[in-house]
């Protein structure tokens, strides 16, 4: 198959899964078109049957925000012909599946029928799908596309309750490459971590407050006066000054380590013990599945997806929203127990089997052949 792949080229889970998808389906033969304004984060090299088509912008003095949402239809219309693709996925719903539909209809006027899969991440319909100035899009849209999935049971939930559905909505969860994600304990490394041995806690995201990296803050420093522990925060976003003032108001900048974006997370999971992830949304929690191949036990907070990733006294512990001193006493039980960790890390492990890319990539193969044989029966 030829396929359009059209998501943000960002670090967010969005965009990563899409771009992990397109590498994977790549690898099993198909053609891949990535669609969007820059490269994505993720294809790091060249890769085999991956091509990536740049949406331009125009710059006029009466646009006061260069109309994004035309020009990527525009560009979704160019490469639908000249490479004659077979179906186009479009990743969060804002705004590409409403761009989708328009170059579907622009298609369809020059004969050409391409079938459009709309992938639902989580605040593309929980928090900015909701605004009224987005949410009749949304909608549309959604009930528009010949396919519709979603990340987790929860995300597709709440979108069946915030919209008027019309259609099904497949759940095909997040997946991860198993394999990068395999502990590989780099011990010269560890060691400059935490010289004396200590515990290593870790926590990857964007840094934006609906993360909650305070409460990660907090909870370590609890923990802190327990068991002998370091800090390591990876990525950076808007929230990461103020946590950097945080850190030096309680007197623990030399325990807690601001790593900043890092390609490769798997080597700083890989030396971890535990994963803290109180966030406030959270639609499936990948960064949450990203720890548990690498054995390490996940605390989190128990919204959204997560409680369908990390399971509740197996591979960690669930939260309610804020509660970082229950987070912190459940990880000083786990570092204090050796045989408890040990236990969860094995569980972790095992579960996070469940969502390789030989699970689920077959998943979305069928979903195509499924929405290319309704749209040649329609025509």
């Amino acid at each position: 198959m030829k396929i359009g792949i059209v998501c943000y080229p960002t670090f967010g889970g969005s965009g990563v899964l899409a771009t992990e998808l397109g590498i994977a389906l790549a690898n099993k033969g198909h053609q891949v078109h990535f669609i969007t304004y820059q490269k994505p984060a993720r294809l790091f090299s060249f890769h085999k049957n991956i091509y990536f088509h740049e949406v331009g912008s125009f710059e006029y003095p009466l646009f006061e925000f260069a109309p994004y949402e035309t020009a990527l239809a525009s560009r979704m219309v160019d490469i639908a012909i000249h490479e004659k693709l077979d179906i186009i996925h479009v990743h969060y719903a804002i705004p590409h599946a409403a761009a989708a539909y328009m170059a579907k209809q622009i298609l369809r006027r020059k004969g050409i029928h391409l079938p459009i899969v709309t992938t639902l991440h989580g605040t593309d319909i929980t928090l900015v799908g909701l605004d009224a100035a987005y949410a009749p899009v949304v909608e549309f849209s959604i009930n528009e596309s010949d396919a519709v999935t979603s990340v987790s049971q929860s995300l597709r939930k709440q979108t069946i309750d915030h919209f008027e559905i019309s259609r099904e909505i497949d759940v095909v969860y997040n997946f991860i490459d198993l394999e990068k994600f395999e502990r590989k304990e780099n011990l010269d490394f560890k060691k400059q971590i935490a010289p004396q041995g200590q515990f290593i806690i870790s926590h990857t995201s964007n840094f934006r407050k609906l993360k909650r990296v305070e409460d990660v803050i907090r909870a370590f420093e609890e923990i802190y006066r327990k068991v002998p522990s370091k800090l390591l925060l990876v990525g950076d976003g808007p929230e990461r000054t103020a946590m950097e003032a945080l850190c030096r108001q309680i007197g623990l900048c030399d325990e807690i380590v601001f790593l900043g974006k890092q390609d490769a997370v798997e080597n700083i999971l890989s030396i971890s013990d535990l994963f803290l992830l109180p966030s406030q949304h959270e639609s499936f929690g990948l960064a949450a599945l990203e720890a548990m191949a690498s054995r390490v036990p996940v605390i989190s907070s128990n919204i959204g997806g997560i409680p369908e990733v990390n399971i509740e006294g197996e591979t960690g512990f669930l939260f309610e929203v804020g509660d970082f001193k229950g987070m912190a006493g459940k990880s000083v039980l786990l570092l204090e127990n050796p045989e408890l960790l040990e236990k969860f890390r094995n569980n972790a492990w095992k579960k996070s089997r469940e969502f390789s890319k030989a699970t689920i990539i077959p998943q979305y193969e069928a979903i195509y052949e499924r929405c290319l044989k309704s749209s040649l029966a329609h025509q």
